[in-house]
């Protein structure tokens, strides 16, 4: 059986005070699959912005490259994580090139990134170990991921996806937020979501299920206010936590 996304709750509608604001209508009495979801979210995607990764690993990273702009991008905005990542890369693109550079080296190559002096040691941290115990290549499992330093689920999924393209779940406060607004799963913490969406969302959407979502939450389902007026499945939507919209 499909998995479906539960439309039977209805949206709260603007009284006369609420004149002139964007009105919320009351959703159909339907029920639209997850697969229609996603259908219709990949036809406007082109519209959004591609998730940074996304775009370094459609660029042709290897997964190390991959690992390493997952890492920078962890607490930093799109924008200066690819500065970051560009700058890096133009120097060092391997363990063994990163562990060529000095510690203050590394810290001007990602600066400004969120928590870079952090960040320079843990980059330091998994390419040797790498290099000892892996031949210098990134491991493709997520229990061998999750050894190395400053990787947590949410950075060694998207390295399988973006690096390796293995189906994985990737759970970021887009996903999470937007799975749970539309009303396909009902959790309180990325981790829950994640364990959720391996039993409930089809195998044939793991891949491309966090780009997807990370784009249309980062554009449109806002954390506050989120433009549902533009948004391509607001009729379709129970819009689960709104209180107020665009």
């Amino acid at each position: 059986m499909s998995a479906s996304i539960n439309s039977r709750t209805f949206l709260e509608v603007y009284d006369k005070q609420n004149a002139g604001k964007f009105q919320l209508t009351p959703a159909p009495e339907l029920k639209i699959t997850i697969d229609d979801f996603i259908k219709i979210i990949e036809g406007n995607y082109t519209k959004w912005t591609t998730p940074i990764v996304t775009r370094i690993s459609n660029r042709g990273a290897t997964p190390f490259e991959v690992l390493v702009s997952t890492i920078l991008s962890l607490r930093t905005k799109d924008q200066v994580t690819a500065l970051a990542s560009n700058r890096l890369f133009k120097v060092a693109r391997t363990p063994k090139e990163i562990m060529a550079l000095d510690n203050e080296t590394l810290k001007k190559l990602i600066y400004p990134v969120g928590f870079y002096p952090t960040k320079t040691r843990q980059l330091q941290e998994i390419s040797h170990i790498i290099i000892k115990e892996y031949g210098g290549n990134v491991p493709n499992e997520l229990d061998e991921l999750l050894k190395l330093p400053g990787v947590g689920r949410k950075t060694a999924n998207l390295v399988l996806i973006e690096g390796f393209q293995k189906p994985a779940i990737c759970v970021d406060t887009h996903v999470h937020r937007v799975s749970n607004r539309i009303g396909y799963v009902k959790t309180k913490t990325a981790d829950k979501t994640e364990a959720a969406l391996r039993k409930k969302l089809p195998l044939r959407h793991w891949i491309r299920f966090n780009e997807f979502l990370v784009a249309f939450g980062q554009s449109i389902c806002k954390p506050i206010s989120p433009f549902c007026s533009t948004c391509p499945v607001n009729r379709t939507c129970p819009k689960i936590g709104v209180t107020k919209c665009r």
